[in-house]
Parts: structure tokens; C-alpha cells; sequence
């Protein structure tokens, strides 16, 4: 009897395994992980998953071809003081990507999630994918089994366009619509209301002030600066030097420690000219300017001032000649 209850029980406990192995092998349905993630991006203001080891080992038990892509952004909270990564900002436009495309795209959420991973919480992932460097986003297609060789990495110059690169990255890897970027306003509708309001207040006493002349409108001095000003940048070549992003200076071949602010050769010249030329002709028209006032009033302060600034020009005109060699 001991002989024949002993199979009975070795029986019963290997049917006992072989059970408990079966139900543990099961893989999970394809619904229960999209029902699960969605709920979990539904928690999200940004429609972000956040992803760890647990989760992305049951998203990889799903049999290929799954019913969505993966989008994975990978983070390291200890690197986000290094500004050449630029992390926190980068992270700010993939969640900015992922509510775009949950606005603009409502009937095809469970195609694409956007999850966020970190480092210090998830290492082994790290680990799968074979992730060693930052900044780093990496797709995972339905298809794909070996997260090495059958995800794809997105190109770290491509991040250079924020969210606007992120979407084409998307778009021609999924073949899906992201839709336009739906950035948050830089002004919100309270600022607008209350600056709406300031402006409403204030009109009245404008109005009244600018009749009366009490204004710095009505200041012909304010005139005369902004007709200089305009002067200096049309004449001087100031704004082509901006919008080419012409040196000031540069620093001396033979002799680095030495700086060149002016050089003789034809046709070139760096920014600096730009204001000795801004000081000879705008000082001599400033001159010309004392002269006409002081022939009409006959007040001689005037014609000191000019006989100061033409001083200054023809010392200025010397060295601009001196420098042109």
C-alpha cells in the first residue's frame, strides 16, 4: 500500500506542477496589455507611460505582431544638471509629441504609446537595448523581437528640431499621422485679458496726454535719436554685419595676445568699422544739423557744438584713412 500510494502522490504532484507552470507560462492577451496601457495613459497629463522592467517584460510576452508601436524615451535623472544634453528639454518636447498626437489622432491612440524610462529604476532595460549614451529615443515596431538589432534608434542630430523632428521620426518609421505640434501659448488667456484690460484703462489718459503734447511722441528730440539710429544701421552696414554675424575682431596670427580691430585688406574689414563709420557720418551730420540751427536762431552755443563735432570728424576720417591704407 505504501508502494502503490507512492506513484498516486508523485502523480498528483507532478500534475500539480505542470499546472501552476502552465498557468505561469500563459502569455498575457494582447487586449489586457492595451487595456493596461491605455488606463495608464489615461493617468498621464501628457499621455506619457511611464515604463519599468515589469512593464516592458509583459509588453515583450505579447506574440509578434503586436497591435502597437513603442516610443521610448530614455532618461537619467543625475544627468539632467548637464546642459549640453539638454534632457529635461528634450523630455518636455517628446511629452509635448505625445499629447499632439493623442489630441490630433483620438481613433488611433492604442497604435502608438510614448513611454519615459529612467535610469537608476530600470537599468536592466537599459541593459536590453544596449543604451550607454544620452540623449537617446528608440522605437520598438510590432514586429520586433531582439530589442538590439529590431528597435530602431532615433538619429541624436535629428533632436536638434525638438518636437517637429520627433514627429518626423514617427511618421516615417509608423506611417502614422502625428498632426500638427499643439504648443501651450507663451501668453495664457488671463495675461491676455488682464494686458486687454491695462490697454483699455490706459487709452483714455494716452489720448489726452497726446493732445495736450505731453508725450514722448511729442519730444522732437526722440525724433532726431531715432532718425540717428536708423541712419547709423542703413549707412554703416550695421544689420548686414548682424544677419551675417561678422566678427568684431579677431585675434592677431603672429601674436594671439594682440587683437585686430581693423585690417588693410581690399574688400574685407571686421565689425568694428562699423562704428567708426557710424561716428564720421553721423557725427558730421549732427554738425550740419548745429550749423543750420545756429544760422537761424544766431545762437553761438550751437556753432560750437558744430565746430567740436566737425573736429571730431576730420579726426575720424583720418584714421578711418589711415586704417583703409
Amino acid at each position: 500500500m505504501a508502494i502503490s500510494s507512492t506513484p498516486t502522490a508523485a502523480a498528483l504532484l507532478l500534475i500539480t506542477i505542470l499546472f501552476l507552470l502552465t498557468t505561469q507560462g500563459t502569455p498575457l492577451s494582447s487586449d489586457t496589455i492595451v487595456s493596461e496601457l491605455s488606463s495608464l495613459r489615461s493617468q498621464s497629463s501628457t499621455g506619457v507611460v511611464h515604463l519599468t522592467d515589469s512593464l516592458l517584460r509583459r509588453i515583450l510576452s505579447l506574440p509578434t505582431p503586436r497591435p502597437f508601436h513603442s516610443l521610448i524615451f530614455f532618461d537619467a535623472h543625475q544627468l539632467h544638471s548637464k546642459p549640453e544634453l539638454s534632457l529635461p528639454t528634450l523630455k518636455s518636447e517628446f511629452s509635448l509629441v505625445s499629447s499632439s498626437f493623442q489630441s490630433n489622432n483620438p481613433n488611433e491612440n492604442p497604435e502608438l504609446f510614448f513611454f519615459d524610462i529612467e535610469f537608476q529604476e530600470s537599468q536592466t532595460s537599459f541593459a536590453l537595448f544596449g543604451v550607454n549614451s544620452l540623449p537617446h529615443i528608440r522605437l520598438i515596431p510590432p514586429t520586433a523581437s531582439d530589442l538590439k538589432s529590431d528597435s530602431i534608434q532615433m538619429d541624436a542630430s535629428d533632436l536638434s528640431r525638438m518636437a517637429e523632428s520627433m514627429a518626423e521620426f514617427i511618421e516615417s518609421r509608423t506611417k502614422l499621422s502625428v498632426g500638427p505640434i499643439n504648443r501651450p501659448p507663451i501668453i495664457s488667456k488671463k495675461q491676455i485679458m488682464f494686458i486687454v484690460a491695462v490697454v483699455l484703462i490706459w487709452t483714455p489718459f494716452f489720448v489726452k496726454k497726446l493732445i495736450s503734447g505731453n508725450t514722448i511722441f511729442n519730444d522732437k528730440n526722440i525724433w532726431m535719436a531715432g532718425a540717428i539710429f536708423v541712419y547709423f544701421f542703413s549707412v554703416s552696414g550695421a544689420m548686414f554685419n548682424i544677419i551675417r554675424k561678422m566678427p568684431m575682431f579677431m585675434a592677431d596670427r603672429q601674436d594671439p595676445s594682440k587683437l585686430v580691430f581693423f585690417t588693410r585688406a581690399r574688400g574685407c574689414n571686421w565689425g568694428l568699422r562699423v562704428l567708426d563709420r557710424f561716428l564720421v557720418y553721423d557725427c558730421g551730420a549732427i554738425a550740419g544739423v548745429c550749423y543750420s540751427r545756429a544760422g537761424e536762431s544766431e545762437e553761438q552755443d550751437c556753432a560750437e557744438i558744430g565746430d567740436d563735432f566737425c573736429a571730431v570728424c576730420i579726426v575720424l576720417g583720418s584714421q578711418e584713412g589711415g586704417f583703409l591704407g
